[in-house]
């Protein structure tokens, strides 16, 4: 599975991008997907998650009502529309996936809990 993640940029802070993550190699997107972001010398940090079991995102809640994860599965592709950005919004932000169908509640927050990853695009928010 190959996931290529794209749509990063500048942008002044209050502004808007859309990330997208395509997912190739397999034929369906109904897995786990979570989105990440990382800036240099900080853990990675939980975004946001999608379950296909019951359709459900979660979000962090540094991002709750400002981003909004989606998919399309005709497309394969995963989404994460993010509105109102801060400055502290700036990271590299990934997608992942699992090799599994479900990833107990618990568990969707952490990194270690997804196979594969996308190469990461960056995002900076100007003040």
């Amino acid at each position: 599975v190959q996931l290529q993640a794209s749509g990063g940029g500048l942008v002044q802070a209050g502004g808007s991008l859309r990330l997208s993550c395509a997912a190739s190699g397999r034929t369906s997107i109904k897995y786990p997907f979570a989105w990440f972001r990382q800036t240099p010398g900080k853990e990675r940090e939980f975004v946001s998650a999608f379950r296909p079991n019951n359709g459900a995102m979660y979000y962090a809640d540094s991002v709750k009502g400002r981003f909004t994860m989606s998919r399309d599965t005709a497309k394969n592709t995963v989404y994460l529309q993010m509105n109102s950005l801060k400055p502290e919004d700036t990271a590299v932000y990934y997608c992942a996936t699992s090799k599994v169908s479900h990833i107990i509640l618990s568990a969707q927050r952490i990194g270690d809990s997804y196979d594969y990853w996308g190469q990461g695009t960056q995002v900076t928010v100007s003040s």
